[in-house]
């Protein structure tokens, strides 16, 4: 599958950005889908996932209350609403997906068989 992330941008903290990431070339309800972030000199890390039919969400504590995953499974869609965002949210963010039927839950990045190419979201202070 084949997966391409957008909307990033530069926003003033406490603002809101929508991430979409549109995939192709699969099945797309027969992935597990996560967004991960890397910060500049920092590992990437586990933002948030979900299930392949929505039924089940996971975040990291760091964004939970703020972010929020979701998904159009007719439109072969994954989106992060980002909302109060802070200048430490500040990294490069990527789409994953997993082939698999589970629930979402705290994946690590070799959990994820396919990525795309991140984008960057820029919060001020």
């Amino acid at each position: 599958v084949q997966l391409q992330a957008s909307g990033g941008g530069l926003v003033q903290a406490g603002g809101s950005l929508r991430l979409p990431c549109a995939a192709s070339g699969r099945t797309f309800s027969d992935y597990r889908m996560a967004w991960f972030r890397q910060a500049p000199g920092k590992e990437r890390e586990f933002v948030a996932a979900i299930s392949w039919g929505g039924g089940s969400t996971s975040y990291a504590d760091s964004v939970k209350g703020r972010f929020t995953i979701s998904r159009d499974n007719k439109k072969n869609t994954v989106y992060l609403q980002m909302n109060s965002l802070k200048p430490e949210d500040t990294a490069v963010y990527y789409c994953a997906a997993d082939k698999s039927y589970s629930s979402a839950t705290m994946l690590q990045r070799d959990d994820m068989a396919y990525w795309g190419k991140g984008t960057l979201v820029t919060v001020s202070s």
